[in-house]
């Protein structure tokens, strides 16, 4: 996206967050570039998580890389992060503006195929502070990604994030909201979504 486009955004229809969708963040020539560049370059690691006490390896690969060498934990993993690249800093000036936000660390997650997911959960760990902006930027194969409030089963919302595609999950999100990125039985082809955020503290 160079800075004189104009920036096309759909507001999702949450109550009591700000969240938005940018389709078209990168063409796709970029987007593929991106992918390509990051899938083979990243020292991509698999970890085991703790959920309800037990262990189990997580589904997909992840790296973290931030500029102030500060952890980040979830689900029992403290990850340190490796400084940013020149590639992860450009992605990163490009995406604050938009995000109206800015980042000092970025999680990738390499989904390989159908069976790599995410579960339900919120980005509200105690480094983001007490109202994070979480802007998400996929690229690769597309897939669905799903909304629910806190305290319920029901799907809120649903869409299907497309490559080059960014998603900015600003006030009031992580707070009220739960999402994930659900298993599919489809065919589908490897993704990777880079999560800027700013760890606090």
């Amino acid at each position: 996206m160079k800075d004189s486009e104009a920036v096309y955004t759909n507001s999702l229809p949450l109550p009591d967050a700000e969240v938005f969708y940018v389709p078209q963040f990168l063409s796709e020539k970029e987007a593929d570039t991106y992918f390509q560049f990051l899938l083979k370059e990243t020292q991509w690691q698999e970890d085991s998580i703790r959920i309800f006490g037990k262990t189990y390896l997580q589904p997909r690969k992840t790296a973290l890389f931030g500029e102030e060498g500060k952890t980040y934990s979830y689900s029992g993993i403290t990850m340190a992060p490796k400084p940013f690249t020149p590639a992860l800093r450009e992605l990163k000036k490009m995406i604050e503006p938009v995000a109206n936000a800015r980042f000092n660390t970025v999680l990738l997650n390499l989904y390989r195929n159908g069976n790599d997911s995410n579960g339900w959960h919120s980005d509200d760990e105690k480094e983001l502070g007490p109202d994070p902006v979480i802007a998400s930027l996929s690229l690769g194969a597309p897939r669905l990604f799903h909304f629910r409030k806190k305290g319920s089963t029901a799907l809120t919302h649903r869409l299907e994030l497309q490559p080059g595609s960014l998603l900015v999950m600003g006030p009031g999100t992580q707070r009220h909201y739960a999402h994930q990125l659900p298993k599919t039985k489809r065919p589908v082809n490897a993704r990777i979504n880079l999560t800027f955020r700013q760890i606090v503290g």
